[in-house]
């Protein structure tokens, strides 16, 4: 497992320890936390046999502390590896759900649907089919359903491979550039509804104004890459 955190301190050891019955190594990917949140890690390493805190020593974004899980992972010579957010917000009973489905299709990368509560703010629940419209575009295909939702297992050999060839993004923009990298290199996609509970009080990392500009700007680069690759994605489905 992978669990990027930073200064989820009040939420990161419910995950671990709603986790704890699938008796999997944990990498918990620390980047940049303050230093309560650091305490509570230290914590959680000490207590937990399975667990190992990975220390970036400055904040990169969300997808550089999944990077460096998912490479950690891989190097250890594991095969795949299930993401899960430190926030809370995931149904973890689903992860059980999501390592069968894998288990069935190995090459397949495991996605997330997300099923929101009522409370869940209007702007991410519509502001996420912006998202969805433009890789469905990117992909020329509906196979993913989801590019946001952090609740997903990898198969790392495939991941291994699009890291070594591209510089992927290290923030909020990270979760649909690998989703749409993956589909383009063959990778089946498999889908699986999971409930999202949203806490008003919950800490967000999500920068509404820079992260939705990143956005922008990985989708405008997907598609001018989507036009260069079009003869490729249309012959491998022709063929």
């Amino acid at each position: 497992m992978v669990i990027p955190i930073y200064n989820h301190k009040d939420t990161i050891t419910q995950v671990v320890d709603s986790l704890e019955d699938l008796e999997l190594p944990c990498f918990i990917v620390d980047d940049g936390s303050d230093s309560s949140t650091k305490q509570v890690l230290s914590k959680i390493n000490l207590e937990k046999q399975q667990v190992e805190v990975i220390t970036r020593s400055a904040n990169g974004g969300k997808g550089a502390a999944v990077t460096t899980g998912l490479l950690a992972a891989f190097e250890k010579g594991f095969t795949h590896a299930l993401q899960v957010d430190a926030d809370g917000q995931h149904q973890t009973s689903d992860a059980q759900v999501f390592l069968e489905r894998s288990s069935s299709q190995p090459d397949a990368l495991v996605l997330g649907r997300p099923i929101f509560a009522d409370n869940a703010p209007k702007s991410r629940v519509y502001g996420r089919r912006v998202t969805h419209f433009f890789v469905w575009l990117e992909t020329l295909s509906l196979e993913i359903k989801d590019t946001l939702c952090g609740f997903r297992v990898y198969p790392l050999s495939a991941f291994k491979v699009i890291a070594n060839k591209t510089r992927l993004r290290e923030r909020m923009d990270f979760d649909p550039e690998i989703a749409v990298r993956m589909h383009w290199a063959g990778v089946p996609v498999l889908n699986i509804n999971t409930p999202v509970k949203y806490d008003q009080k919950g800490l967000s990392h999500f920068d509404f104004k820079w992260d939705n500009l990143r956005m922008i700007l990985l989708h405008t680069q997907l598609l001018l890459e989507m036009v260069v690759r079009l003869p490729s994605i249309l012959f491998r489905r022709l063929g």
